[in-house]
């Protein structure tokens, strides 16, 4: 119980940390309940697209959904996207990649990266007809953060606990958490209007791999710009692939 509330404590910006107090300890099994909280934050952007699609035409729609998942987590994803790229695309070595994607400022390489995100998500769900684009994000948000969750257990923590950002590294899960994590992140997929579009699922799961392999490889783990990094991604790749299918 206090596991997920510690988890919609740290991964949206809502009042939740009025419920019970959680002992810092919890915080260290967040990512087990990433794709649960998944299910709130894309529940709550589908309901402003179709509510926003009665008002407005289906891009403003898109627009304004966009906009809720940003006030709701406090853009802490897309800040890890934005040390992602600076860090990795400026730094030249393991030391200099994590002095950089420490430092709270935002360099070219982040801007122009949160730049194409935005406008690549955008265009994507704006191509698809309402009711597709609500389903992809119901079943897309939740299940890349269930794919992204795996980081923390293919890949050890890059930095020391006193190093981090928020002072805490996520344990690795168990059996029974792993369990818990991945029916959490495939439930959602039934949202899906045809089976067709479950091949959609494939992407995230490649964009996972490409990407923990590349941060295996340059700084021998992860950090937690690198899980808002990862999650943003491979939900991006699943929008992807939704697209394609649906042309298909």
């Amino acid at each position: 119980m206090l596991r997920g509330l510690a988890a919609f404590i740290f991964f949206t910006r809502l009042p939740f940390w009025k419920l019970a107090e959680v002992p810092a300890q919890y915080f260290k099994n967040i990512v087990t309940y990433w794709a649960l909280v998944g299910w709130f934050t894309a529940g709550i952007s589908v309901l402003v697209l179709y509510a926003s699609s009665l008002l407005f035409s289906a891009s403003i729609a898109v627009l304004l959904a966009m906009v809720s998942r940003l006030l709701i987590t406090g853009c802490l994803h897309e800040d890890g996207l934005a040390d992602f790229f600076d860090g990795f695309g400026g730094g030249t070595n393991r030391e200099r990649i994590l002095a950089i994607m420490k430092d709270s400022f935002i360099g070219s390489y982040g801007v122009i990266g949160l730049i194409f995100y935005f406008g690549l998500y955008y265009a994507l769900l704006s191509s698809l007809p309402i009711e597709l684009a609500g389903c992809a994000i119901l079943a897309g948000d939740p299940y890349s953060k269930g794919v992204s969750s795996m980081i923390i257990n293919r890949l050890p923590y890059a930095r020391k606990e006193e190093e981090a950002k928020n002072k805490t590294i996520y344990s690795r899960m168990s059996g029974t958490e792993c369990a818990l994590c991945i029916t959490c992140s495939l439930l959602p997929l039934f949202w899906l209007p045809a089976p067709t579009y479950l091949f959609a699922a494939i992407f995230p799961i490649i964009t996972w791999y490409l990407l923990t392999s590349l941060m295996n490889k340059k700084i021998q783990g992860y950090t937690g710009d690198c899980c808002g990094a990862t999650f943003l991604l491979c939900e991006l790749s699943f929008y992807l692939g939704v697209v394609v299918i649906y042309n298909i």
